[in-house]
């Protein structure tokens, strides 16, 4: 398939030869396909006639008067794709779609079981018809048991289902929300490896096979440590917050400035040297505070002592003292310190997208770098349906019939 919308990168991608069909909405499945676009993939996003339910959802950038800035959520995680907006609850529309995975490498859906039959786009069927097909399923609670057909956001399956939220905050207190997306990134990235590793038996084998995750498993993967422990025991760990850190190099302090500083000291050798960074030398050298069990059964006085130390000063006075105390530390960063951080953009985890509108404005970039691969953007999230006309034309649709599914509802075409 050709690609007109697919304006950037600078170099062929690792997935030049791939085209994937997407039948999914909001962030989780969606993100993995823009990052298969990033390398090179031609990726064709399928939209109810109303466009995708994340178009618009999350915040939105607060610009001048007279700016225009594009849904930068959503550009973030449908980048570089073709739109084609399909009515899948028409037999026609549902045919349609059928006939992109004939000839496609991937399809990548987050549809519940029910939809996924009514629609003919479960696996068996999309695979009878090209066994070169890697299937690639994202749901929220899993393929089996009774929870299969619940709709998961990553609020409800990644952080409530799978014990995260009765892990964190302060004892006794709610548990905190998390900010959105922070689940779906992660399932998306888990569904990406799973589809890479598939092509690659494919490119031995010759067939293709399903690949699954869940918001809810990976999930428990990312609290494995906690969850292989309580397979054993069957016991809830402590929420400790802040005083009840397994130390006082293990917590976060507030400075005079109201920047906060986490420590995660875990050398025996940093407790005198972290003393004396705080003017304190007489802690590190008292036999009282010798060792890490000690300091542990006396946390509460001691974090309270750095306490006040901490918020005696701003974080400009504490930072070259903790830099040359070599403990490991790190400012607790606001994000508009993080869009502005030195580390940050030397590394190049920022990148840039012309848009045909809005123009110039930069969003984040793939989470990995490939040194013999183009990972940039290669172009803005198209409009709903911008790409129906022509991606049905190579499908070799006659344009009569390309008119008559839209007079008829089917399709719709997109801007113009």
């Amino acid at each position: 398939m050709t690609d007109e919308a697919r304006t950037g990168g600078s170099g062929p991608g690792a997935l030049d030869d791939i085209t994937v069909v997407e039948v999914a909405n909001w962030v989780a499945a969606p993100s993995c396909t823009a990052l298969m676009a990033d390398m090179g993939a031609r990726v064709v996003k399928i939209e109810p006639p109303g466009g995708d339910a994340m178009r618009g959802k999350l915040r939105q950038a607060k610009v001048a008067d007279g700016e225009r800035r594009p849904d930068l959520p959503f550009q973030l995680d449908n980048r570089g794709k073709r739109s084609v907006t399909v009515d899948l609850t028409d037999p026609r529309g549902a045919e349609l779609v059928r006939s992109l995975t004939d000839r496609a490498d991937v399809f990548v859906t987050n549809l519940l079981p029910g939809r996924r039959e009514r629609y003919g786009l479960g696996a068996e069927t999309l695979r009878a018809a090209n066994p070169r097909l890697v299937y690639a399923l994202l749901t929220g609670y899993g393929s089996k048991g009774p929870d299969a057909d619940l709709v998961g956001f990553d609020q409800t399956a990644f952080f409530a289902r799978s014990g995260i939220m009765s892990l964190v905050g302060e004892p006794n207190e709610p548990p905190p929300k998390f900010p959105t997306g922070q689940g779906d990134h992660p399932t998306g990235l888990a569904l990406l490896s799973a589809i890479l590793a598939a092509l690659r038996v494919r490119d031995r084998t010759g067939v293709g096979q399903v690949v699954e995750t869940a918001l809810l498993r990976t999930a428990v993967w990312s609290i494995a440590s906690d969850v292989a422990t309580a397979l054993a025991d069957r016991r809830q760990p402590t929420r400790r917050g802040r005083l009840g850190a397994v130390g006082p190099m293990n917590t976060t302090y507030r400075c005079a400035d109201d920047a906060w500083v986490n420590l995660s000291a875990a050398d025996q050798g940093a407790w005198p040297r972290f003393c004396r960074a705080l003017g304190r030398p007489d802690l590190g050298d008292d036999p009282a505070y010798a060792t890490v069990r000690a300091r542990f059964d006396q946390r509460i006085t001691l974090i309270e002592q750095f306490e006040r130390l901490f918020g005696s000063q701003p974080f400009a006075y504490w930072e070259p003292r903790l830099v040359s105390a070599g403990i490991v530390w790190a400012k607790v960063v606001t994000l508009p310190e993080l869009v502005d951080d030195e580390q940050v953009r030397a590394n190049d985890m920022f990148t840039r997208v012309e848009h045909p509108v809005a123009g110039s404005f930069e969003t984040v970039a793939a989470p990995f770098t490939m040194s013999g691969s183009d990972t940039s953007v290669r172009g803005p999230a198209p409009e709903p349906g911008e790409h129906t006309k022509s991606v049905l034309a190579e499908m070799g649709v006659p344009p009569d019939r390309i008119d008559a599914l839209r007079d008829a509802g089917v399709i719709g075409l997109g801007p113009g």
